[in-house]
């Protein structure tokens, strides 16, 4: 039987006895095509993104997604006081056309946050679009008879 925690301290201490340039291999060089006298090969070309590691976002990328993120805080924190009768007909397409546009906000921070690397606006942007799922399917899942209704979330789409 192979004994895995020796052999795994032997790896753990050839690793730590390498340097961090020894660890990263260099890019394979690409062939010489036939007929091309061997000679020092070209350097292969390389974008900018992948010789440097990727810096992080500008002040103005950074305010910029704050100020996405902070928008559609405010819309789904605004949904709760909304000031129009959303129980039936035009009141409510509006408000379902507000939550969408909630859900929609969500995601564009998530995308923007995701690729900015801010993890903490990306959760909170996802909390958006969960807020804004939620507040679509309060009015949503009664009147397609999946959830009770009541006097809030009537079962009816038009007012009588």
């Amino acid at each position: 039987m192979t004994d895995w925690d020796k052999e795994l301290a032997k790896i753990d201490k050839q690793l730590a006895s390498m340097s961090d340039a020894d660890l990263v291999a260099e890019p394979a060089r690409p062939a010489l095509p036939a007929g091309k006298p061997a000679g020092k090969a070209p350097a292969p070309r390389q974008s900018a993104a992948a010789v440097e590691p990727a810096a992080p976002g500008t002040r103005a990328a950074t305010w910029a997604l704050y100020g996405r993120i902070g928008l559609s805080v405010a819309l789904g924190v605004g949904m709760m006081f909304w000031p129009y009768d959303a129980k039936c007909g035009p009141g409510l397409a509006l408000y379902l056309g507000a939550v969408g546009a909630v859900i929609i906000s969500g995601i564009w921070s998530a995308v923007w946050s995701w690729r900015h690397r801010a993890s903490r606006l990306h959760v909170l942007s996802l909390l958006l679009v969960t807020w804004g799922l939620v507040l679509g399917s309060l009015d949503i899942l009664p009147r397609v008879g999946y959830a009770k209704p009541n006097v809030l979330h009537p079962a009816t789409w038009a007012c009588k």
